[in-house]
């Protein structure tokens, strides 16, 4: 998130919005430190700039704070695919903004989702030289009967090199099979 994002209020805002600013756990492609999360002025703000004038704007801290849970889950995925299959991690992620942000994936078409923003990232996992791309798709499904939001996320590499559709394959049979002998079961059984 640029952090020169204003944290004026807006001139039609009509209840004042926190401009405090949250720390991620992502860390940096370019410096040392973290990604810093937008406050919900300077999402309002981002929003109205790009054409959504209505928003309510008693929701931007909820939508915040949902911006924010999916970045860390879509990072904790990344995480986990590299600790399989990167040996390590390097340094931070960088969204790839070559025009493919908004472009829908196969996953989205197949479930019938509308089309909206699927973001791309490159990373460089650490003691290696190849850039590693990801996918990574986000539904939302109804909400509980809390009221509560119901989001899933679906992040893997992108399948432009024959290692990436080896470690997607591995991965899922991996898992299948974990789930289908047992595994969870007797974890939980041992915790």
């Amino acid at each position: 998130m640029p952090s020169n994002l204003s944290q004026s209020r807006a001139a039609n805002q009509t209840i004042d919005l926190p401009i405090e600013r949250t720390m991620s756990s992502i860390p940096r492609g370019d410096t040392d430190g973290n990604w810093e999360y937008p406050s919900p002025q300077q999402m309002y703000n981002a929003m109205l700039r790009k054409g959504y004038d209505d928003t309510p704007q008693d929701a931007v801290e909820s939508m915040v704070a949902v911006h924010n849970f999916l970045n860390e889950g879509a990072w904790a995925e990344i995480v986990e695919w590299e600790r399989r299959f990167a040996k390590g991690l390097g340094y931070g992620w960088q969204a790839c903004r070559n025009g493919e942000e908004g472009s829908m994936t196969g996953a989205g078409m197949i479930a019938n989702e509308e089309e909206v923003p699927r973001p791309r990232l490159r990373r460089t996992p650490q003691g290696s030289s190849r850039e590693v791309r990801y996918v990574i798709d986000y539904y939302s499904a109804p909400p509980e009967p809390t009221g509560e939001p119901v989001f899933y996320l679906d992040v893997r590499p992108a399948v432009d090199r024959p290692s990436a559709a080896i470690e997607r394959m591995m991965r899922w049979g991996g898992d299948v099979w974990h789930r289908a002998s047992g595994a969870s079961v007797r974890q939980i059984a041992v915790d």
